[in-house]
């Protein structure tokens, strides 16, 4: 088991979910349920999982639950590209959140990586 406090794909991750809710604040009322909904769910399914995941009693089941995190990041991915490409959020603006959860998919995947090496 791990403290999921102590690792920084989750702190990261926390960290990011306030961003994501304060660009949807901008998003038109008709996205409430369409775009709004969507990327706020993802967004805290993100350290959601890493904390669920990491009160599992191994770490070949910890992997699943960062698995559903990564996911739940090439979801958010995707949804801000559809909110850039209907005006909802301005490029510039785009560019640093994009950025930010690339760094967030890399150190998933790289802590995905050392416990599987652990697991041989």
């Amino acid at each position: 088991m791990h403290n999921y406090k102590e690792l920084e794909i989750w702190k990261a991750s926390i960290k990011f979910c306030p961003k994501i809710y304060k660009v949807t604040a901008t998003f038109p009322d008709s996205e409430r349920f369409g775009l709004i909904s969507q990327l706020t769910r993802a967004v805290i399914s993100v350290p959601s999982n890493i904390a669920e995941g990491s009160a599992k009693s191994s770490d070949k089941h910890f992997i699943i639950f960062l698995e559903t995190s990564l996911g739940s990041c090439y979801e958010i991915e995707t949804q801000l590209l559809v909110s850039k490409d209907l005006n909802y959020i301005k490029t510039t603006e785009y560019e640093i959140l994009a950025e930010e959860l690339s760094s967030i998919i890399k150190r998933i995947i790289s802590f995905m990586k050392y416990l599987q090496n652990k697991l041989k």
